[in-house]
């Protein structure tokens, strides 16, 4: 496990409440994924501080995932930040790396182009540092497509005519599996169709 001793002191609720999402802070690493007591682990509040309303507050941390604490609560981790004078020294958890979740579209592409692809990732980075924790291949047709999201009709009082908006013009596969839709809206896939001006010309 990678960690990093860091002096810090912890945060009063009045301190926290002048954080902004950008301000970096260390949370308990004893979430519901890591289950590390003993660690801290880098994050950022998910809203800025002063617009705390009582309760918890939430963060989010470097590893992507949201946690709640009470600043003002002994019993609690709290809140910390970097201080060369601070009353504490912590175990920070560091990163190991990035895992890449990528949508990769290769045209032509055939296992050569991922062996080569693969291995040009390995150059850059060291032998035997890529590693493939997933892959998938599949031929794809050169279709290319409109993605609406639509409102999801409520009730029996839908209509035949729910409303929608483009969202974007793609070449399939889409991108509609990687786009944060609207609550109450629901992605739409339908082949392109140009938009043909028939306005009589003089």
């Amino acid at each position: 496990m990678n960690t990093e001793k860091i002096a810090t002191r912890r945060l009063s609720l009045e301190e926290v409440t002048k954080l902004g999402v950008k301000d970096r802070i260390f949370v308990s690493a004893d979430t519901a994924e890591l289950k590390l007591p003993d660690c801290y682990v880098p994050a950022f509040l998910t809203r800025p501080g002063e617009e705390f309303e009582g309760g918890a507050i939430t963060a989010r941390t470097i590893f992507q995932e949201e946690v709640t604490c009470l600043p003002d609560d002994e019993n609690e981790a709290g809140i910390h930040v970097a201080d060369e004078n601070g009353s504490e020294t912590v175990e920070v958890l560091q990163s190991a790396g990035v895992v890449l979740d990528l949508a990769l579209f290769v045209p032509g592409g055939d296992k050569g182009s991922l062996s080569a692809l693969y291995a040009a990732a390995r150059q850059a980075f060291g032998a035997d540092i890529v590693q493939i924790w997933r892959q998938g291949l599949k031929e794809v047709p050169d279709v290319k497509v409109d993605i609406f999201e639509e409102q999801v009709p409520r009730g029996r009082k839908g209509g035949d005519n729910p409303k929608r908006d483009r969202r974007a013009i793609d070449t399939y596969p889409t991108r509609a599996d990687f786009i944060e839709f609207s609550a109450g809206w629901k992605p739409v896939v339908e082949v392109h169709k140009p938009v043909v001006d028939d306005t009589p010309t003089i």
